[in-house]
């Protein structure tokens, strides 16, 4: 069986450790690969090799740096299909899903390729006598990402194209349940023109990410996951000195006002709800009805998901994958336990699903909860699957008041046909990204994606010209130039004049 390893200094690395972690096949069960994980010896060398990178590759005029990235975008085009099935295999999502990621990751590549511009500085002239003043923005030096399973091309392509546009290098840890696109897109960087060591990627689990957030080498991290990993990432690495940011979980609530298109509404859930299997920080995983509108749209959706196509996701007609393991399928149906237990009303239970000819894959079908309450479990956390709770609201202000006390922040999204409403409601809820009649609303990549309350931890959202602040620091020089004209100390507060 192949073994994965490790990407460091230009080249693959079979890996030394004596442990591995099994890669498996979601839609089937079986284990596709081993992962062999890092030792500190080889995540000191992946640093070393950054460290020894950096100098050279700052000092690189951005238009080189751009040069890379529009030759990676290239041949991220040219392999996007490659990557798409490398997805499916170890995530699960259903191909035209994972292409779907592809794109939206190079779209990332996309805007770094703009760096000479995005790095322009500042200058003003005079500011005093004969006195200017100018600001840039400096590389950091070795930044870190640490990434989740959901995305395994995505969420790396918002970090490090960004990060090493802006003169950084970089060393990634993505999640050990889906390795292979990873060291497929350090493969494709160095045929890019990335010189050795400027991209490094590390395979393993809790051990190599606490070296990165604790090693003096590295200037920064980014993280996306959950949010009690994202906490622990941000204190961490912040106690070790280093800038981070952390983008934590979600509990996206969709709106529906009395005046919505019922079919626009229902095929937004849908997808919001369902795809990817609902392993999306995005996903919509709380309907909120307004009124008379709550028992047609709760009727619609039951009838839609349980005509909803779930399969491989090699399966062109599939329009749901499975759950990425079978501890988390475990994890997910002991949600819908719980929730059946609180009293919500299971509409449509999707436990026990088995598909003919891949029985041993983690699949769980669409679950509807309707009549759900704030107190109950199922509504407070997190559960990242096909599972969409219905809390019912008399009123446009009991709506937004609902979404406003969740400790989730990521995102919200109202479906209305009034502007009004729909204004109210962008202006006064408490979520970082807002969709109005718009069900996943992910900024594009000259935007920046980021939640608000404990969905991030940190000052900067991800990508976008956010990203470009985060991965560098700003410098600013006064300058005066000698003329003979003043001599002397000068003991008093300096002032333009």
């Amino acid at each position: 069986m192949q073994t994965l390893g490790h990407y460091i200094n230009g080249a693959a690395v079979s890996g030394t450790g004596p442990r591995t972690l099994p890669v498996f096949n979601p839609a089937t069960g079986a284990q596709g690969a081993n992962l062999s994980v890092a030792t500190a010896e080889e995540v000191e060398s992946a640093i070393a090799a950054a460290r020894a990178a950096f100098p050279a590759w700052a000092a690189t005029p951005p238009l080189r740096r751009a040069r890379v990235m529009f030759r990676f975008k290239e041949l991220l085009e040219k392999n996007a299909d490659e990557l798409a099935v490398m997805i499916s295999n170890e995530h699960g999502k259903v191909v035209s899903d994972a292409r779907g990621e592809v794109t939206r990751g190079i779209e990332v590549v996309e805007f770094a390729c703009g760096i000479p511009e995005l790095l322009k500085g500042e200058y003003s002239e005079n500011v005093g006598t004969n006195v200017d003043s100018y600001a840039v923005r400096q590389a950091l030096g070795v930044c870190a990402g640490i990434t989740p399973f959901n995305f395994p091309v995505m969420v790396p392509l918002w970090m490090f194209p960004v990060a090493i546009a802006t003169g950084n290098t970089f060393i990634l840890k993505t999640s050990e349940k889906v390795p292979s696109a990873a060291l497929r897109m350090a493969e494709l960087l160095s045929e890019a023109g990335a010189p050795k060591g400027v991209f490094n990627v590390v395979n393993g689990d809790k051990d190599v990410v606490d070296q990165l957030l604790r090693d003096p080498h590295i200037a920064a991290v980014s993280f996306v996951g959950s949010t009690p990993i994202a906490q622990y990432v941000f204190t961490t690495a912040t106690a070790h000195g280093k800038r981070v940011q952390a983008l934590g979980g979600a509990k996206n609530h969709l709106v529906v006002m009395p005046d919505a298109d019922l079919d626009q509404a229902v095929d937004a859930l849908m997808g919001a709800a369902y795809g990817s299997a609902g392993e999306r920080c995005m996903a919509i995983s709380v309907a909120v009805p307004v009124g008379p509108i709550a028992e047609p749209l709760v009727a619609r959706i039951a009838e839609r998901a349980r005509a909803l196509k779930i399969g491989p996701g090699s399966d062109k007609e599939a329009e749901m994958g499975p759950l990425v393991t079978a501890a988390h399928r475990a994890k997910v149906e002991s949600y819908i336990a719980r929730g059946e237990a609180e009293g919500a009303a299971l509409v449509l239970d999707g436990r026990g699903l088995t598909l003919q000819g891949n029985e041993g894959g983690y699949f769980t079908g669409p679950t509807l909860f309707d009549h759900v309450t704030p107190e109950m479990t199922i509504y407070r956390e997190e559960i990242f699957g096909p599972v969409l709770s219905v809390v019912r609201r008399d009123s446009f202000e009991a709506a937004l008041q609902l979404v406003n006390e969740h400790e989730f922040g990521n995102g919200a999204v109202i479906y209305t046909s009034d502007g009004d409403s729909a204004r109210s409601f962008s202006n006064g809820v408490l979520a970082g990204m807002v969709g109005i009649n718009v069900p996943i609303p992910v900024p594009m990549a000259f935007h920046s994606f980021g939640g608000w309350k404990r969905s991030i931890f940190g000052d900067h959202a991800i990508h976008g010209r956010e990203g470009v602040r985060f991965y560098t620091r700003l410098k600013t020089t006064t300058a005066r130039w000698p003329t003979g004209i003043r001599k002397g100390a000068d003991f008093a507060m300096p002032t333009m004049r």
